[in-house]
């Protein structure tokens, strides 16, 4: 998938990051967070507490990323459902493995918030905290047979995630050929579009996920990261596969 421009939704994303950074002494679970409208998506819970991945993300960063943008995608998804009623019928992987099939006048909407909520979820999930901190088993073994071992993959994870131009994400995913794979993919776009059969692992490189501990440096964000993976829910994902 090819990069698009800088999108006002993004410009949008840095005011807001801004303007919470303003407000240094508003705690963070004080922060109000965005009322997705009733509908077939929910907001997960994060799972643990803001501050639990400290030092590597902040808790202003997290209570942000999640209370507020995850949420309304959530949110935007919902209204998304009242245009096109389908999009309550179908399983979420189905919706976004065949984006095609989407009205034509849903499906930049769907592509967007949709793919938001479903790329956040494993995002929030991959990171909780505890579990193994290194690859073992299967997901060592695939690592290791395509990359060499878990520092060269480390390096091919950083340099597709350090390429993607403007916002997106890098992911590990098993692809259509069964083989391990690192992939990019532009804005919220999945990689449920690419035909992966598992997506084991992903980051996120919106500047909202990282301007306010780390600013323009994505790199040194990206070395904080690998920190606050758990690699027991890497293993539950290359398991349970899309």
């Amino acid at each position: 998938m090819t990069a698009t421009p800088v999108s006002l939704d993004r410009r949008a994303s840095l005011r807001l990051i801004l303007s919470a950074a303003a407000v240094p002494l508003i705690a963070p679970h004080a922060l109000a967070q965005t009322t997705p409208a009733a509908g077939p998506f929910a907001l997960p819970p994060l799972g643990y507490a803001p501050e639990a991945l400290e030092p590597h993300i902040d808790a202003m960063t997290m209570t942000i990323h999640h209370d507020r943008h995850h949420a309304a995608y959530v949110a935007n998804a919902n209204t998304l459902a009242t245009q096109w009623p389908d999009l309550a019928k179908q399983p979420i992987n189905s919706v976004l493995k065949a984006l095609g099939t989407v009205p034509e006048a849903q499906r930049a909407g769907v592509r967007n918030n949709v793919g938001g909520h479903w790329n956040h979820t494993r995002f929030w999930d991959v990171m909780t905290p505890g579990g193994a901190k290194m690859p073992t088993g299967d997901v060592k073994a695939g690592i290791d047979g395509v990359f060499g071992d878990l520092p060269k993959f480390k390096e091919k994870m950083n340099a597709a995630a350090l390429g993607r131009f403007g916002s997106g994400w890098a992911w590990l995913i098993v692809n259509k050929d069964g083989k391990f794979e690192v992939v990019s993919t532009a804005n919220q776009d999945t990689p449920l579009e690419l035909g992966a059969k598992a997506v084991l692992l992903g980051v996120d490189v919106w500047e909202h996920a990282y301007y306010l501990k780390y600013q323009n440096k994505r790199g040194d964000y990206l070395n904080a990261w690998w920190n606050t993976v758990n690699w027991d829910k890497v293993a539950g994902n290359l398991k349970a596969g899309v």
